[in-house]
């Protein structure tokens, strides 16, 4: 059975970082890929970042250059996803997802992802 854990979100003052872990169980990450999600209240859930089973990354434009994932390499079948520079309007939900890769690639669309964490409340505050 394949399972999801986030860990690591917490409050934080703007400009502030913050890391998060997703642990998986069930599966090995090099297969699928990983997403972190997030959702503010009254918002849509958006796509953060991706890691794809050859290990690349992506990210959505508005975190490109301030949120890093990495494999954990102290932790089997862990990623973290690395905060910097957070801003309030960052406040949210943050979910870790798996989801199969398309010709190597991973999609932003979260109907793509079937299996979720429970998810880590990131607050940023002014």
């Amino acid at each position: 059975q394949v399972q999801l854990v986030e860990s690591g979100g917490g409050s934080v003052q703007a400009g502030g970082s913050l890391r998060l872990s997703c642990t998986a169980s069930g599966y090995t990450y090099n297969v699928y890929c990983i997403a972190w999600f997030r959702q503010a209240p009254g918002k849509e859930r958006e796509g953060v970042a991706f890691r794809a089973p050859d290990g690349s990354t992506t990210y959505t434009d508005s975190v490109r250059s301030r949120f890093i994932l990495s494999k954990d390499n102290n932790a089997r079948n862990t990623l973290l996803l690395q905060m910097n520079s957070l801003k309030p309007e960052e406040t949210a939900m943050y979910y870790c997802a798996r989801g199969r890769a398309r010709f190597g690639y991973c999609t932003i669309l979260q109907t793509e992802y079937s299996d979720w964490g429970q998810g880590t409340q990131v607050t940023v505050s002014d």
